[in-house]
Protein backbone atom coordinates (compact mmCIF):
# COMPACT_ATOMS: atom_id res chain seq x y z
CA UNK A 1 0.00 0.00 0.00
CA UNK A 2 0.95 3.66 -1.01
CA UNK A 3 -0.60 6.64 0.11
CA UNK A 4 1.87 9.16 -1.39
CA UNK A 5 -0.51 12.10 -2.13
CA UNK A 6 -0.33 13.42 -5.79
CA UNK A 7 0.45 17.16 -6.21
CA UNK A 8 -2.80 19.12 -5.65
CA UNK A 9 -3.36 22.42 -7.15
CA UNK A 10 -4.03 24.75 -4.08
CA UNK A 11 -5.20 27.72 -5.50
CA UNK A 12 -7.91 25.00 -6.78
CA UNK A 13 -9.35 24.57 -2.99
CA UNK A 14 -12.41 26.33 -1.57
CA UNK A 15 -14.41 26.10 1.70
CA UNK A 16 -17.35 24.26 1.58
CA UNK A 17 -20.75 24.85 2.68
CA UNK A 18 -24.37 23.33 1.70
CA UNK A 19 -26.75 25.75 -0.33
CA UNK A 20 -30.20 24.74 0.45
CA UNK A 21 -31.77 25.08 -2.80
CA UNK A 22 -34.93 24.42 -3.97
CA UNK A 23 -36.77 24.44 -7.65
CA UNK A 24 -40.37 24.99 -9.29
CA UNK A 25 -41.12 22.27 -11.70
CA UNK A 26 -44.62 23.15 -13.11
CA UNK A 27 -43.29 25.00 -16.46
CA UNK A 28 -40.71 22.39 -17.08
CA UNK A 29 -42.08 20.33 -20.28
CA UNK A 30 -41.30 16.39 -20.48
CA UNK A 31 -38.60 16.98 -23.17
CA UNK A 32 -36.77 19.77 -21.58
CA UNK A 33 -34.28 19.98 -24.36
CA UNK A 34 -37.10 20.80 -27.16
CA UNK A 35 -37.39 18.09 -29.86
CA UNK A 36 -34.38 15.40 -28.30
CA UNK A 37 -36.48 13.08 -25.74
CA UNK A 38 -32.98 11.01 -26.02
CA UNK A 39 -30.48 13.63 -24.74
CA UNK A 40 -33.39 14.95 -21.91
CA UNK A 41 -33.32 10.99 -20.72
CA UNK A 42 -29.91 10.44 -20.78
CA UNK A 43 -29.43 13.42 -18.58
CA UNK A 44 -32.02 12.45 -16.72
CA UNK A 45 -31.02 9.64 -15.10
CA UNK A 46 -29.23 11.42 -12.78
CA UNK A 47 -32.55 12.23 -11.11
CA UNK A 48 -32.31 8.28 -10.56
CA UNK A 49 -29.12 7.79 -9.74
CA UNK A 50 -28.34 10.38 -7.37
CA UNK A 51 -30.62 10.35 -4.41
CA UNK A 52 -29.77 6.95 -3.28
CA UNK A 53 -26.49 7.15 -4.52
CA UNK A 54 -25.16 10.80 -2.89
CA UNK A 55 -27.07 9.22 0.41
CA UNK A 56 -24.48 6.26 0.64
CA UNK A 57 -21.80 8.46 0.51
CA UNK A 58 -23.20 10.59 3.24
CA UNK A 59 -24.18 7.02 5.17
CA UNK A 60 -20.44 5.90 4.14
CA UNK A 61 -18.39 8.88 5.18
CA UNK A 62 -19.96 9.60 8.72
CA UNK A 63 -18.46 5.80 9.36
CA UNK A 64 -14.90 6.86 7.86
CA UNK A 65 -14.73 10.68 9.91
CA UNK A 66 -13.12 8.85 13.17
CA UNK A 67 -10.41 7.69 10.90
CA UNK A 68 -9.47 11.37 9.85
CA UNK A 69 -6.92 12.62 11.47
CA UNK A 70 -6.45 15.88 9.26
CA UNK A 71 -8.57 18.73 10.78
CA UNK A 72 -8.72 20.32 6.99
CA UNK A 73 -9.88 17.50 6.07
CA UNK A 74 -12.12 16.72 8.04
CA UNK A 75 -13.66 19.66 7.73
CA UNK A 76 -13.69 18.86 4.35
CA UNK A 77 -15.46 15.90 4.86
CA UNK A 78 -18.13 17.77 6.80
CA UNK A 79 -19.07 20.62 4.05
CA UNK A 80 -18.54 17.36 1.37
CA UNK A 81 -21.57 15.55 3.61
CA UNK A 82 -23.62 19.06 3.67
CA UNK A 83 -23.77 19.45 0.09
CA UNK A 84 -24.14 15.76 -0.84
CA UNK A 85 -26.98 15.60 1.06
CA UNK A 86 -28.88 18.58 -0.50
CA UNK A 87 -27.91 16.85 -3.95
CA UNK A 88 -29.60 14.21 -2.91
CA UNK A 89 -33.04 16.04 -2.12
CA UNK A 90 -32.84 18.38 -5.05
CA UNK A 91 -33.46 15.40 -7.57
CA UNK A 92 -35.63 13.54 -5.56
CA UNK A 93 -37.97 16.08 -6.14
CA UNK A 94 -37.74 16.15 -9.36
CA UNK A 95 -38.80 13.06 -9.44
CA UNK A 96 -42.85 13.67 -8.58
CA UNK A 97 -43.03 15.91 -11.64
CA UNK A 98 -41.66 13.07 -13.66
CA UNK A 99 -44.58 11.02 -12.76
CA UNK A 100 -46.98 13.88 -13.26
CA UNK A 101 -45.97 13.73 -16.48
CA UNK A 102 -46.71 10.48 -16.74
CA UNK A 103 -42.89 8.90 -16.19
CA UNK A 104 -43.09 6.54 -13.34
CA UNK A 105 -39.52 5.54 -12.31
CA UNK A 106 -40.06 3.93 -9.26
CA UNK A 107 -39.33 0.41 -10.65
CA UNK A 108 -36.03 1.87 -11.78
CA UNK A 109 -35.21 3.49 -8.56
CA UNK A 110 -36.18 0.39 -6.81
CA UNK A 111 -33.24 -1.34 -8.47
CA UNK A 112 -31.05 1.48 -7.61
CA UNK A 113 -32.21 1.85 -3.92
CA UNK A 114 -31.12 -2.39 -3.57
CA UNK A 115 -27.82 -1.28 -5.40
CA UNK A 116 -26.45 1.14 -3.21
CA UNK A 117 -28.60 -0.36 0.26
CA UNK A 118 -27.52 -3.97 -0.47
CA UNK A 119 -24.90 -4.68 -2.30
CA UNK A 120 -22.77 -1.48 -1.48
CA UNK A 121 -24.03 -1.33 2.10
CA UNK A 122 -23.18 -2.26 5.38
CA UNK A 123 -22.22 -5.86 5.90
CA UNK A 124 -22.18 -8.16 9.18
CA UNK A 125 -18.37 -8.71 9.51
CA UNK A 126 -15.69 -9.10 11.77
CA UNK A 127 -14.65 -6.05 13.80
CA UNK A 128 -11.20 -5.18 13.08
CA UNK A 129 -9.84 -6.03 9.84
CA UNK A 130 -12.60 -7.22 7.95
CA UNK A 131 -14.84 -4.65 8.62
CA UNK A 132 -12.39 -1.83 7.86
CA UNK A 133 -11.50 -3.46 5.11
CA UNK A 134 -15.01 -3.43 3.36
CA UNK A 135 -14.87 0.35 4.62
CA UNK A 136 -11.85 0.89 2.45
CA UNK A 137 -13.32 -0.29 -0.53
CA UNK A 138 -16.49 1.97 -0.18
CA UNK A 139 -14.37 4.95 -0.10
CA UNK A 140 -11.97 4.23 -2.87
CA UNK A 141 -15.39 3.50 -5.06
CA UNK A 142 -17.07 6.75 -3.55
CA UNK A 143 -13.56 8.41 -5.18
CA UNK A 144 -14.07 6.71 -8.69
CA UNK A 145 -17.59 8.01 -8.86
CA UNK A 146 -16.68 11.41 -7.54
CA UNK A 147 -14.13 11.76 -10.97
CA UNK A 148 -17.24 11.29 -12.97
CA UNK A 149 -19.67 13.56 -11.29
CA UNK A 150 -16.77 16.36 -11.21
CA UNK A 151 -16.04 15.38 -15.23
CA UNK A 152 -19.88 15.80 -15.61
CA UNK A 153 -20.42 18.81 -13.73
CA UNK A 154 -17.06 20.20 -15.11
CA UNK A 155 -18.88 19.21 -18.43
CA UNK A 156 -22.00 20.80 -18.12
CA UNK A 157 -21.01 23.71 -16.71
CA UNK A 158 -19.26 24.02 -20.51
CA UNK A 159 -22.12 22.50 -22.58
CA UNK A 160 -23.43 26.03 -24.51
CA UNK A 161 -25.03 23.51 -27.15
CA UNK A 162 -27.71 23.21 -24.18
CA UNK A 163 -28.27 26.59 -24.59
CA UNK A 164 -28.26 27.33 -27.87
CA UNK A 165 -31.31 24.47 -28.16
CA UNK A 166 -33.12 25.90 -25.69
CA UNK A 167 -32.93 23.68 -23.02
CA UNK A 168 -35.74 24.27 -19.69
CA UNK A 169 -34.05 26.72 -17.75
CA UNK A 170 -34.84 25.48 -14.40
CA UNK A 171 -33.24 22.00 -15.23
CA UNK A 172 -30.30 23.72 -16.33
CA UNK A 173 -30.02 25.48 -13.28
CA UNK A 174 -30.29 22.65 -11.19
CA UNK A 175 -28.00 20.67 -13.24
CA UNK A 176 -25.04 23.60 -13.29
CA UNK A 177 -25.68 24.49 -9.46
CA UNK A 178 -24.94 20.84 -8.81
CA UNK A 179 -22.65 20.14 -11.38
CA UNK A 180 -20.62 23.38 -9.62
CA UNK A 181 -20.64 21.82 -6.71
CA UNK A 182 -19.13 18.96 -7.71
CA UNK A 183 -16.35 20.49 -9.60
CA UNK A 184 -15.78 22.55 -5.98
CA UNK A 185 -15.73 19.49 -3.91
CA UNK A 186 -13.74 17.47 -6.62
CA UNK A 187 -10.89 16.66 -4.44
CA UNK A 188 -12.36 15.48 -1.08
CA UNK A 189 -13.35 12.25 -2.00
CA UNK A 190 -9.65 11.31 -3.53
CA UNK A 191 -8.22 13.12 -0.64
CA UNK A 192 -9.82 11.00 1.97
CA UNK A 193 -9.16 7.99 -0.31
CA UNK A 194 -5.13 8.93 0.06
CA UNK A 195 -5.69 10.31 3.75
CA UNK A 196 -6.92 6.76 4.43
CA UNK A 197 -5.52 4.02 2.30
CA UNK A 198 -3.99 5.21 -0.85
CA UNK A 199 -3.52 1.58 -2.28
CA UNK A 200 -2.99 2.10 -6.19
CA UNK A 201 -4.70 -1.54 -6.79
CA UNK A 202 -7.47 -0.84 -4.66
CA UNK A 203 -7.74 2.39 -6.45
CA UNK A 204 -7.38 0.58 -10.01
CA UNK A 205 -9.85 -2.29 -8.58
CA UNK A 206 -12.48 0.07 -7.65
CA UNK A 207 -12.56 2.40 -10.36
CA UNK A 208 -12.70 -0.56 -12.59
CA UNK A 209 -16.31 -1.74 -10.36
CA UNK A 210 -17.60 1.96 -10.40
CA UNK A 211 -17.30 2.44 -13.87
CA UNK A 212 -18.55 -0.74 -15.24
CA UNK A 213 -21.72 0.10 -12.76
CA UNK A 214 -21.92 3.13 -13.77
CA UNK A 215 -22.36 2.54 -17.47
CA UNK A 216 -24.30 0.02 -16.89
CA UNK A 217 -26.97 1.55 -14.83
CA UNK A 218 -26.94 5.18 -17.15
CA UNK A 219 -27.67 3.15 -20.44
CA UNK A 220 -30.03 0.83 -18.68
CA UNK A 221 -32.38 4.29 -17.03
CA UNK A 222 -31.78 5.92 -20.74
CA UNK A 223 -33.78 2.66 -22.14
CA UNK A 224 -36.46 2.62 -19.14
CA UNK A 225 -36.70 6.53 -19.99
CA UNK A 226 -37.46 5.98 -23.43
CA UNK A 227 -39.01 2.63 -23.74
CA UNK A 228 -42.07 4.16 -20.99
CA UNK A 229 -41.91 7.76 -22.55
CA UNK A 230 -45.85 8.03 -22.92
CA UNK A 231 -44.89 10.44 -26.29
CA UNK A 232 -42.77 7.93 -27.47
CA UNK A 233 -43.86 5.61 -29.43
CA UNK A 234 -40.86 2.34 -29.99
CA UNK A 235 -38.50 4.56 -28.37
CA UNK A 236 -35.18 3.17 -28.09
CA UNK A 237 -31.77 4.30 -26.79
CA UNK A 238 -28.77 3.10 -28.61
CA UNK A 239 -25.01 3.82 -28.53
CA UNK A 240 -25.51 5.39 -32.00
CA UNK A 241 -27.57 8.00 -30.55
CA UNK A 242 -25.33 8.65 -27.39
CA UNK A 243 -22.36 9.06 -29.66
CA UNK A 244 -24.13 11.71 -32.15
CA UNK A 245 -25.43 13.61 -29.61
CA UNK A 246 -21.66 13.65 -27.92
CA UNK A 247 -20.53 14.68 -31.12
CA UNK A 248 -23.62 17.81 -31.34
CA UNK A 249 -22.16 19.02 -27.57
CA UNK A 250 -25.65 17.78 -26.10
CA UNK A 251 -23.86 15.07 -24.16
CA UNK A 252 -20.12 14.58 -23.17
CA UNK A 253 -18.05 12.91 -26.08
CA UNK A 254 -17.55 9.71 -26.10
CA UNK A 255 -13.63 10.74 -26.69
CA UNK A 256 -13.73 12.90 -23.52
CA UNK A 257 -15.54 10.01 -21.64
CA UNK A 258 -12.52 8.09 -22.97
CA UNK A 259 -9.91 10.32 -21.69
CA UNK A 260 -11.10 10.31 -18.19
CA UNK A 261 -9.64 6.75 -18.03
CA UNK A 262 -6.14 7.03 -17.74
CA UNK A 263 -6.32 10.36 -16.46
CA UNK A 264 -8.27 8.79 -13.31
CA UNK A 265 -5.37 6.13 -13.41
CA UNK A 266 -2.78 8.07 -13.69
CA UNK A 267 -0.02 7.58 -10.52
CA UNK A 268 0.13 11.81 -11.39
CA UNK A 269 -3.40 12.33 -10.71
CA UNK A 270 -5.00 14.66 -8.51
CA UNK A 271 -8.50 15.68 -9.10
CA UNK A 272 -8.01 20.11 -8.31
CA UNK A 273 -6.02 19.48 -12.13
CA UNK A 274 -8.95 19.16 -13.56
CA UNK A 275 -11.72 21.89 -13.54
CA UNK A 276 -11.75 24.78 -12.59
CA UNK A 277 -13.13 26.02 -8.80
CA UNK A 278 -13.13 29.75 -10.03
CA UNK A 279 -15.51 28.79 -12.96
CA UNK A 280 -17.73 26.74 -10.04
CA UNK A 281 -18.36 29.41 -7.38
CA UNK A 282 -18.43 32.17 -10.08
CA UNK A 283 -21.56 30.25 -11.35
CA UNK A 284 -22.77 29.62 -7.78
CA UNK A 285 -22.44 33.28 -7.57
CA UNK A 286 -25.02 33.69 -10.29
CA UNK A 287 -27.51 30.52 -10.03
CA UNK A 288 -31.09 31.64 -9.82
CA UNK A 289 -31.43 29.08 -6.90
CA UNK A 290 -28.21 29.43 -5.14
CA UNK A 291 -29.08 32.93 -5.01
CA UNK A 292 -32.87 32.73 -3.98
CA UNK A 293 -31.20 29.99 -1.05
CA UNK A 294 -28.60 32.61 0.20
CA UNK A 295 -31.54 35.29 0.47
CA UNK A 296 -33.76 32.38 2.47
CA UNK A 297 -30.72 32.38 5.09
CA UNK A 298 -29.91 36.05 5.16
CA UNK A 299 -33.31 36.95 5.36
CA UNK A 300 -32.56 39.71 2.36
CA UNK A 301 -35.25 40.42 0.01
Amino acid sequence: MSNTQPAAVASERTPLRARKVSFAWENTPLHWVPGDPFTTHTINVLHLLLPAGERWFVHVYRQVLPYIHDDRLREDVIGFIGQEAVHAQAHDDVLPHLRGLGLDPTPYTAQVDWFFEKLLGDRTLPPGRASKWWLMERVATIAAIEHYTAFLGDWILNAEELDRRGADPTMLDLLRWHGAEEVEHRSVAFDVFMHVDGGYRRRVRTWAAAFSALVFLWQRGTRFFMERDPTLLGGKASLAAYHARGKRGTLPSTRAVLRSVPSYLSRSYHPSQEGSTAQAVDYLAHSPAALAAEARTTGTP
